[in-house]
């Protein structure tokens, strides 16, 4: 819901996955960011920006939260 394809990719027709590295901490906030993967045209900058603003559940270790660190694939592609 968070993801708005850019209006330049889909006039160019970029489509593809862009893989986002986030370092979740213990409370489920979202500490950093990294790109591993981008297609461009705007689209990377969307994926990190919707990670950026999404809360998670925190990793559980031993019954307690813990860093994390995950990578979420995000595609785009038009319908």
């Amino acid at each position: 819901k968070k993801i708005v394809y850019p209006e330049i990719a889909k006039r160019a027709g970029v489509e593809g996955k862009v893989l986002v590295l986030a370092y979740v901490d213990e409370s489920g906030n979202v500490a950093k960011v990294e790109l591993v993967k981008g297609i461009g045209a705007g689209c990377d900058e969307v994926a990190i920006d919707a990670v950026r603003q999404t809360k998670f559940k925190p990793g559980v270790q031993r019954g307690k939260p813990v860093k994390v660190k995950i990578t979420i694939p995000i595609v785009f592609k038009q319908s």
